[in-house]
């Protein structure tokens, strides 16, 4: 018996080490540099955006009915656009120095000046209006919206040019514009779909039981994978972008909303409503390792890689008695 009890203190010993160990790994991967308050948002905070040049973030307070302006230089917020209703998605758009954002309650895409935030134009979408990319190549945004669509805007014109449906509202997607095909997130079909970009349909679906809820999405262009983050349960799995071929999976942290591909490091980052960030990085052609586990806040889920300067900033909804935050992370180079 005392042998036994000696051996399972050994191995509870080596577990608190190789934690401790796990948790300097991640602050060595990532570092708080700053934390901005945003004094005056309240409720649930969605995407983020940025002017790299400028180093401007632009924040979708949904709760708050805002758009937060906040110089990543002197760390101090700069402005608000009010008035809006559930500000989800947001895209900067550099070639027109303009801003875009998707109002969730009535399904508006605005657009705004970004030196003096006067609004330059509205396209009105059903309802839900949601995720927002910008391809500059082609110079069109794509925004999610409503019961199942994603709209296709040229950014010069602020005219819809393009409607792609689907069978359900979609949540992240990523495109690849050279490729004229889209990838898109649809959890209440319980599905990745594939879209063709000039045929405007879909024409593959990958469909799971298991796991569920799948809301970010990354694309790794270079190896043709598309990464998938799923909170039922929490699970990141690496798809064959062509096939749809499972190639990787492991659990991660949960109530995930945001990931990305680091393609220059090979690494994953993940911001999950369960108070962390996940790291893993690619060690061989199908296997990725989970590198870090960095305690944030509690709900402290969206999130935006910017590799252009080496951060990753990380939108912290108010919570007990600490007020809303963008957290803004060093990535470290390994």
């Amino acid at each position: 018996m005392m042998n036994r009890y000696r051996l399972l203190l050994l191995f509870v010993a080596a577990g608190c080490f190789n934690s401790c160990l796990g948790q300097e790994n991640g602050k060595q991967l990532l570092s708080l540099q700053k934390e901005i308050i945003l004094a005056n948002v309240k409720g649930r905070i969605d995407h983020i955006d940025v002017n790299v040049k400028d180093q401007i973030a632009y924040i979708a307070a949904l709760g708050n009915n805002t758009l937060e302006i906040v110089d990543l230089k002197s760390g101090k917020v700069t402005g608000s656009i009010t008035g809006l209703d559930e500000p989800q998605g947001v895209a900067y758009i550099p070639k027109h120095q303009e801003i875009l954002v998707a109002n969730g309650g009535t399904g508006e895409c605005c657009f705004y000046n970004a030196l003096t935030l006067k609004k330059t134009g509205n396209i009105k979408l059903t309802d839900d209006a949601d995720d927002v990319r910008y391809d500059a190549e082609t110079d069109r945004i794509y925004v999610g919206y409503g019961s199942g669509a994603i709209a296709i805007i040229d950014a010069a014109t602020h005219r819809q040019v393009g409607n792609l449906l689907l069978p359900a509202h979609p949540e992240s997607f990523q495109l690849d514009a050279k490729a004229n095909k889209l990838w898109v997130n649809l959890p209440g079909s319980g599905i990745v779909g594939v879209a063709d970009l000039k045929q405007l349909k879909l024409i593959a679906k990958w469909s799971k039981l298991l796991p569920r809820a799948n809301f970010p999405m990354a694309y790794d262009e270079a190896q043709h994978r598309i990464i998938v983050g799923y909170r039922v349960p929490a699970k990141l799995i690496v798809y064959e972008s062509e096939t749809g071929k499972e190639i990787f999976d492991a659990p991660m942290v949960g109530d995930v909303d945001d990931l990305y591909w680091d393609a220059k490091n090979k690494q994953v980052y993940i911001s999950g409503g369960g108070g962390a960030v996940d790291i893993f990085d690619q060690v061989n052609s199908t296997t990725y390792k989970q590198t870090a586990h960095i305690k944030t806040r509690d709900g402290a889920r969206t999130s935006l890689l910017v590799p252009e300067l080496g951060l990753l900033l990380i939108a912290a909804r108010e919570n007990d008695d600490r007020r809303a935050a963008l957290l803004v992370y060093r990535t470290n180079v390994k």
